[in-house]
């Protein structure tokens, strides 16, 4: 049996202790990975492998790890940091080694993974029967939040926000994806209230408006559980936790956010300057107002809105995060003072003025500091005397070697000796080999080259002592001297937050105004009503020069139901996206791309869009759309807005049109049905539009304009010639087409269907 080394005995221990994750082990100015890992990391990183008494081993720079840790992350592993605890010049023997972070996709901190404008969440879900707790936190932006919610509700959350990874107890493993399992015991209610108790430093966590809501403690208490013990990362800068009501906003399904392309949306719409504008924008697209004070409170924000400056303003959260969580580096205080101090000549009243730490900062720091404070040169001169005099004895050192050179000159009658130095062997005295004989006796040879002599003398030795004593001295002054500095500007942590938060709405008030300006958007109405009428309206994407605009009236009395048919490539589904979209607009506080715009706020947007598979689930394309119909009719309330693409496609046309026909007489909203069974346009309480098209000798022109009124008959035919179906082929379809039409179902046979008001 094989004897490990104290080393080898040492990585064991950390790599039973990492849970699954790589070890990187710091050895000198490298972190190792051996064994299983090594043989991984050469092979996602593109590494040597090597071996080392037979056992497999592979490395990387240690002023290079992030970058590497970063390459691993991108590629869903998890890692753990192994430091050297101890300073090898003063240990005899093995250095102590321990884990002292872990990195993972939640709680990357310092990466090139971070996305400025988005939030990278680390998710935790409970379940008590039927009520499920979703708690999210960004480690980056301190943002901690928790809600109570079905599983769709759930799913839907999971869906908009993406959290980067999710911890689910092994009771509820099958209710979320791709989780994190955790044993029961995390999610212990006594475990999770007493560590939220404990961490907040409270009795009771009703002041946070969580008193009964105990699947939402138990997933917040299990995500810190999580972070703090099983991480080993700092959790001090997560001063409170928010509790997200469902009501307060607009409910978009997972499917309808998938349907509508929410990202394209928010990356067209969204101009904010600033990170931290940027994801208090994407919030506001996710979480749309329902309550109308408030949708024209932004209203009236975007009007009043005055042209600003941002952009030198860095992410004023996530310094401070780091500040605050010991991470910072001499570049990230003094970027947090240059970002600070544009703010003053914002003359915003409701902004705190930050000149107090911006001085602090100032006085302390160089303008252009290292990126590591080992590197030295951080301070300003003036800012601690003992500093200065330290600095000062290694600025003076290059006049004490000429002027005692110039002694050793004299005293030696060399003229061609040198005081020189190296970082390998420090200061000598060098002559050439044909004048050492004249050297004195007290100097000590020091290194023999091939035309040259280096010699050390008691005098030399002592000042290159007394340099090097100065050199350490500073090493160490500086790191103190950082660490009080950080403490103090974390001091002011929480009026820096309160400016980023201000910073950030008025980046997003700014970024409506300046779209909507550029754009020649106008206001819209919006009230409580039922009604929404919108006149001259465009697609705030995809809009152009060319663009035909539409008008549009739902409401709940005679334009409940609006019915569209028309041919592929007309424009239906453009037009019911464009009502969706506007109506999400409207309620951000936007002005929207129309002439005129009435929008009574809808509660929730549900869609059915398109044919789709989910074969990992082992659902058809047909029950796929059933499955997103039968949500709809289970949850769609009288105020919500319904966008139908097509229903009953995926079987027989006339199990189609009869699932079609129950599904319009059941539905509850306001509802845009765009399809291509113009059979439906007999529909009764229906009110019919199609899109108008141009049919000439050469075929068909689709001209894009929605008018009032029903179709008789599709296009599928004069749509698949445009597509460059042969000739033959076309030909052959109009034959079977005329033959179908003499048996189709006719208007009169659909009357077993009745209208349920």
């Amino acid at each position: 049996m094989t004897t490990l080394s104290p080393m080898m005995v040492q990585w064991q221990a950390c790599k039973q202790k990492a849970d699954g994750a790589i070890v990187l082990f710091r050895l000198g100015d490298f972190y190792e990975a051996f064994e299983e890992d090594a043989v991984l990391l050469a092979k996602e990183l593109d590494l040597t492998l090597t071996k080392r008494q037979e056992t497999p081993m592979s490395g990387v720079p240690a002023h290079t790890v992030d970058t590497y840790i970063d390459r691993l992350i991108a590629r869903g592993h998890r890692v753990a940091v192994a430091e050297q605890m101890e300073d090898p010049k003063t240990v005899k023997g093995i250095v102590k080694r321990e884990i002292v972070r872990f990195v993972t996709p939640g709680t990357i901190i310092n990466s090139s993974l971070l996305s400025d404008k988005r939030n990278n969440f680390i998710a935790a879900v409970s379940g008590i029967n039927e009520v499920y707790g979703l708690a999210l936190l960004d480690l980056t932006t301190a943002e901690f939040r928790v809600q109570e919610c079905d599983l769709k509700q759930l799913q839907d959350e999971i869906f908009r926000l993406k959290p980067s990874e999710i911890l689910v107890s092994k009771k509820h493993q099958e209710v979320v994806e791709k989780a994190h399992v955790r044993q029961a015991w995390h999610f212990d209610p006594q475990v999770c209230t007493d560590i939220l108790l404990k961490h907040f430093k409270v009795h009771s966590l009703d002041g946070f408006g969580l008193k009964g809501m105990n699947a939402a403690m138990n997933a917040a208490g299990a995500l810190l559980l999580y972070v703090k013990d099983d991480l080993g990362l700092s959790v001090d800068h997560v001063r409170t936790i928010n509790l997200q009501k469902n009501s307060a906003s607009l409910e978009l399904s997972h499917v309808a956010q998938r349907h509508l392309e929410l990202d394209t949306f928010l990356q067209f719409l969204d101009h904010t300057q600033t990170p931290m504008g940027g994801r208090l924008f994407k919030n506001w697209v996710n979480y749309p107002l329902v309550s109308v004070e408030e949708i024209r409170k932004r209203q009236e924000a975007v009007i009043d809105a005055l042209p600003c400056n941002l952009e030198h303003i860095r992410d004023l959260e996530r310094m401070m995060m780091r500040i605050q969580s010991g991470y910072a580096t001499p570049k990230d205080i003094a970027g947090l003072r240059f970002s600070l101090e544009p703010i003053p000549d914002l003359a915003r009243p409701e902004i705190e003025d930050p000149t107090e730490i911006i001085n602090l900062i100032k006085t302390a720091l160089v303008d252009n500091p290292p990126f590591r404070l080992s590197d030295g040169g951080v301070f300003r001169e003036g800012y601690n005397q003992e500093l200065d005099e330290l600095r000062s004895l290694q600025t003076d050192s290059s006049s004490w070697i000429a002027k005692y050179q110039t002694q050793l000159r004299e005293e030696t009658q060399i003229k061609t000796l040198k005081v020189g130095f190296t970082s390998a062997f420090g200061y000598f005295i060098e002559v050439s080999r044909a004048q050492a004989e004249k050297m004195p006796l007290h100097f000590q040879r020091r290194q023999t080259l091939v035309n040259t002599e280096r010699y050390i003398t008691p005098e030399l030795k002592e000042y290159e002592y007394k340099i090097q004593s100065a050199e350490h001295k500073i090493s160490v002054l500086e790191a103190l001297l950082f660490q009080k500095l950080r403490e103090e500007v974390a001091g002011f942590s929480e009026m820096v937050l309160r400016i980023a938060e201000k910073i950030a709405q008025i980046d997003c008030i700014f970024s409506l105004a300046r779209v909507s300006q550029k754009r020649g958007y106008i206001r819209p109405h919006v009230d409580d009503g039922g009604k929404i009428e919108i006149k001259g309206g465009r697609h705030p994407v995809i809009e152009n020069d060319s663009f035909i605009p539409n008008d549009l009236l739902l409401d709940n009395e005679k334009n409940r139901l609006i019915l569209i048919t028309g041919p592929n490539m007309a424009g239906k589904s453009t037009y019911i996206r464009q009502t969706a979209l506007l109506c999400i607009m409207a309620q951000i506080g936007s002005f929207i791309p129309a002439d005129e715009a009435h929008i009574g706020v809808v509660d929730k947007v549900f869609t059915r869009i398109g044919a789709s598979d989910d074969l990992s689930r082992g659902q058809s394309t047909f029950m796929v759309e059933m499955t997103e119909a039968a949500n709809i009719l289970h949850n769609a309330t009288a105020k919500s807005l319904i966008i139908l693409d097509e229903v009953g496609r995926g079987t027989s046309t006339y199990d189609g049109i009869a699932i079609a026909w129950a599904i319009c007489e059941h539905l509850k909203g306001k509802t845009l049905f765009a399809t291509h069974y113009w059979e439906l346009t007999e529909l009764p309480g229906a009110v019919n539009y199609h899109v108008s098209v141009h049919e000439g000798e050469d075929g068909i022109v689709f001209l894009r304009k929605i008018i009032k009124g029903s179709t008789d008959k599709s296009f599928g035919i004069h749509v698949a010639k445009l597509a460059g179906l042969p000739h033959a082929v076309i030909v052959r379809a109009k034959e079977r087409l005329k033959t179908l039409e003499v048996k189709q179902l006719q208007p009169k046979q659909l009357e077993l269907f009745s209208w349920k008001k």
